[in-house]
């Protein structure tokens, strides 16, 4: 079987569709005619915000981004404590266990139990009329978190704003820039807030439309604590003016809530705050925050155009030509309905020349067919000497 070269009309379409596709894709949408570089980013944010709490506890109080913010500065994220479980005075002393302990039978002398917020002592003492608890030498009063507070204790950190002051640079093509435009006055920063539709490039974001925009409800992730993605994207083509490089922001919750996975959700933690009074005696303020973290997250590639990326693709797309007739053979060959007429145009089945020259030895030759043969293996110019030479005579 040998390839013969035949053409249809819509194949060779086809190619040329094929083709074109070819050359806007690598140049047109993947920018093979340009050089890339990824970005090189540092991050700053300032929380703002105050709110009013008035409880049987700690009676009216203020809280400021000194108190809800933890700590004060981190690299590419701010933690914002959303709720609370405060454990006031405590000293180090012998007392009765607490929280989950209160369902667990007290067993003299036992030195082991789920709950371990002290050294157990080996002894049962009563936690109130009617339970027995172990005795442990721990910071006491020991922390009871078995009930969270809902709703969350500071409701009002939905309203506060949070400013992300962000630096970009492509070390390449020694391009940087921020996300505070040069459009933006200090008037205009004053007053904004982030909108998708109306402020888009206002970098003040208040924290409940952030979780609203990735699809969370603000009020119930601050009971339990959760992360945030705040995402900026720098895709820049820098072969059109530095004005049209500028950031576009989305958000997403990280710790994605699973109704199926509910152990250990949201996000929290402790610290405490250390006093000492008078007669020199230590105690502290015991804090388990719960809150949201929101992580800022930068990324990006710039291009612009080289020679030399734009020769390298240009060669490889004269070499993906050569995908375009495999293709349309493939679908010419196998998939349409004429395959087999096309295939039959295509292609010439011949019968291999020995298996021919050994059948025809075997047949028995005349003096007229040996004669025959004579002449069909003489060649043309022997024949030219014989038609000569019977023309002569």
């Amino acid at each position: 079987m040998t390839p013969r070269r035949t053409a249809l009309k819509r194949q060779k379409k086809n190619r040329k569709k094929i083709r074109r596709l070819l050359v806007l894709w690598v140049f047109l949408w993947e920018k093979g005619y340009q050089e890339t570089d990824s970005v090189v980013s540092s991050v700053t944010t300032k929380v703002k915000g105050v709110t009013l709490t008035n409880t049987s506890t700690l009676g009216p109080r203020i809280w400021d981004v000194a108190d809800y913010v933890i700590p004060p500065q981190e690299e590419n994220s701010v933690f914002v404590m959303t709720n609370v479980i405060l454990t006031l005075n405590q000293r180090q002393d012998r007392c009765p266990e607490v929280g989950s302990a209160l369902i667990l039978p007290c067993v003299g002398g036992s030195l082991h139990s789920p709950v371990f917020p002290g050294i157990q002592t080996g002894e049962c003492i009563p936690y109130n009329n009617s339970i027995k608890t172990c005795e442990v030498l721990a910071w006491c009063p020991v922390e009871d978190d078995y009930h969270i507070p809902k709703p969350a204790f500071l409701q009002e950190a939905e309203n506060f704003t949070i400013l992300v002051k962000n630096n970009i640079w492509y070390p390449k093509f020694n391009f940087s820039k921020r996300n505070i435009l040069p459009t933006i006055n200090s008037t205009y920063l004053k007053n904004c807030i982030y909108d998708s539709q109306t402020d888009p490039f206002c970098p003040i974001f208040r924290l409940g439309k952030i979780v609203e925009a990735a699809g969370q409800n603000f009020q119930e992730m601050a009971v339990e604590g959760g992360v945030m993605a705040l995402q900026i994207n720098w895709d820049c083509n820098l072969d059109r003016a530095a004005s049209h490089c500028v950031p576009k922001y989305s958000f997403r919750r990280l710790d994605n809530k699973d109704s199926a996975h509910t152990v250990s959700p949201g996000y929290n933690f402790r610290f405490a705050k250390y006093y000492k009074d008078t007669n020199g005696t230590e105690s502290r303020t015991l804090v388990k925050a719960y809150g949201i973290r929101f992580d800022i997250i930068v990324f990006g590639k710039a291009g612009k155009f080289d020679v030399i990326p734009t020769m390298i693709n240009i060669g490889s797309g004269l070499a993906l030509f050569g995908v375009a007739t495999v293709l349309c053979d493939i679908v010419v060959l196998y998939c349409m309905k004429k395959r087999y007429y096309y295939r039959e145009k295509k292609y010439k089945y011949v019968e291999d020349y020995e298996l021919v020259s050994m059948s025809e030895s075997k047949v028995p030759s005349s003096s007229d067919s040996g004669e025959s043969l004579k002449e069909d293996e003489e060649s043309p110019h022997q024949m030219g000497i014989l038609n000569h030479s019977f023309e002569e005579t």
